[in-house]
């Protein structure tokens, strides 16, 4: 959690939509939560008032993971929160199941397009049916690589990577029409230009309206927690951290009391501070691993200890595991350690 938190500013308080209704942000944004099955227990959707291809209705921000609950919820605002609207487009920040679980069903079921960047939704597709490379062979052996033994924890990563994704995202949409950096989205009476972030995901689409100071972050700045940027098993020389922290300096002609509307967590404001701080937190964790490998070489598995200090479970370990590399494989492009396969078949990072 964020211990800075005092310095954000939350004007809606702690007031929360409920499951299955609609809270008012901004005139024709509406805020909706639905619930997610893990340490992190929701997601915020957004929904805005909009005139498109002729059509009255609403554009949808992302869409929840695909559960019977989440249905459930869906059902209710359908019935009791649409004004009898349907939802005319369906746009999705990125790949991951929270986000694009259900774009499926809902782009189905109003005959509604999907948007979406190239490299997300490309993604999301591979994902979605386990082609190679991406089923858990591989990421076993990425595991094994990165200083994970066989164990029950590692057993239980194998039996979640070969179902994760396709339960939470049984089916993507066959066709979508693609979203690009910098392009202007009319949606309703507003006009919102794409952020495009790499790091936490691979095109990640933030949207920013300059006319009211008004930001759909996605999962590219939250303010509670860090988000979340990691080595995976299909891209194992990645270097997300990088990426990520690159990326964030596109949101600098934000203005100062933009209000952020992110995926997790409350609206609030001090963009520009929360950025600072994600920084701040990303420089101390690298001084951490950097000193450590200092000491003695050290791998990924090794490092999640050092880096976080506690105990995770199997579906936190992908995450924990993920980020310890992020941060040396940020180290290592930076020529700060050296990295290389020991006789063991184990990567490990060393100081130069």
């Amino acid at each position: 959690m964020n211990p800075l938190e005092h310095e954000l500013s939350y004007p809606l308080g702690d007031t929360l939509p409920a499951f299955g209704g609609k809270l008012e942000v901004a005139p024709g944004v509406f805020w909706l939560r639905m619930p997610l099955p893990f340490a992190l227990d929701h997601i915020n959707l957004w929904l805005l008032r909009d005139q498109f291809r002729g059509q009255s209705g609403w554009t949808l921000i992302d869409c929840g993971i695909s559960s019977d609950a989440v249905r459930g919820h869906w059902d209710t605002l359908i019935a009791q929160e649409l004004e009898g609207l349907p939802i005319v487009r369906v746009l999705c920040t990125h790949h991951h199941p929270d986000h694009v679980g259900l774009a499926g069903m809902l782009t189905e079921r109003f005959g509604a397009p999907l948007w979406m960047t190239l490299g997300e939704y490309t993604v999301g597709r591979i994902l979605s049916v386990i082609m190679p490379g991406s089923d858990p062979q591989a990421t076993y052996k990425h595991y094994l690589r990165n200083g994970m033994q066989d164990s029950p924890q590692l057993d239980a990563l194998k039996v979640r990577s070969s179902s994760h994704f396709p339960s939470l995202v049984p089916s993507m949409p066959q066709r979508f029409r693609r979203i690009l950096d910098h392009e202007d989205i009319a949606i309703g009476e507003r006009t919102w230009r794409v952020i495009i972030g790499t790091g936490h995901s691979h095109e990640h689409a933030a949207l920013h309206c300059e006319a009211e100071d008004l930001l759909i972050s996605g999962d590219m700045v939250l303010p509670r927690i860090s988000t979340n940027v990691s080595v995976f098993d299909m891209e194992p020389e990645a270097n997300p951290l990088t990426w990520f922290l690159d990326s964030l300096g596109r949101f600098d002609p934000c203005a100062q009391d933009t209000l952020v509307l992110p995926s997790h967590g409350r609206p609030f404001r001090g963009l520009h501070r929360r950025i600072a701080q994600l920084r701040a937190h990303h420089a101390e964790r690298l001084a951490v691993i950097e000193a450590a490998c200092h000491e003695r070489p050290r791998h990924g598995a090794e490092s999640v200890q050092i880096i976080f200090g506690r105990e995770f479970d199997a579906h936190q370990m992908m995450f924990a595991l993920g980020e310890s590399l992020a941060h040396l494989h940020a180290l290592w492009y930076d020529g700060r350690l050296r990295r290389e396969m020991g006789a063991d078949g184990v990567i490990r990072f060393a100081a130069v």
